[in-house]
């Protein structure tokens, strides 16, 4: 994990690498809880994909959070994987869930 300011990297493998991503903003709350809740989910949506490693950019801006969320793919990125985690990142009861983990933490 690496904090830089107002943004947060979470991934296993430094220096982090994006081949894939997909990106949405959410409502403030604590990054590092919403950042291992994101990584949990990317992980089990892509776990075939061989060689991927997920990673979770936390942005603070203004009075939400932008975050991005992908991973390094060690080989060819599959077709569809940007959309699979288009897809964790708005499905409503994941977004749900975060919000409850990460206040947890409050």
């Amino acid at each position: 994990m690496v904090r830089q300011g107002d943004t947060l990297v979470l991934a296993r493998r430094m220096p982090a690498r994006m081949d894939v991503a997909a990106e949405t903003r959410l409502a403030a709350m604590p990054r590092l809880r919403l950042a291992r809740q994101v990584r949990q989910d990317v992980w089990r949506a892509l776990q075939r994909v061989r060689g991927f490693s997920p990673v979770i950019e936390v942005h603070a801006e203004g009075d939400g959070l932008r975050l991005v969320a992908g991973g390094q793919v060690d080989g060819a990125v599959p077709p569809g994987a940007s959309a699979a985690i288009a897809a964790v990142l708005e499905d409503r009861d994941n977004r749900a869930r975060w919000a409850r983990h990460a206040g947890r933490g409050r």
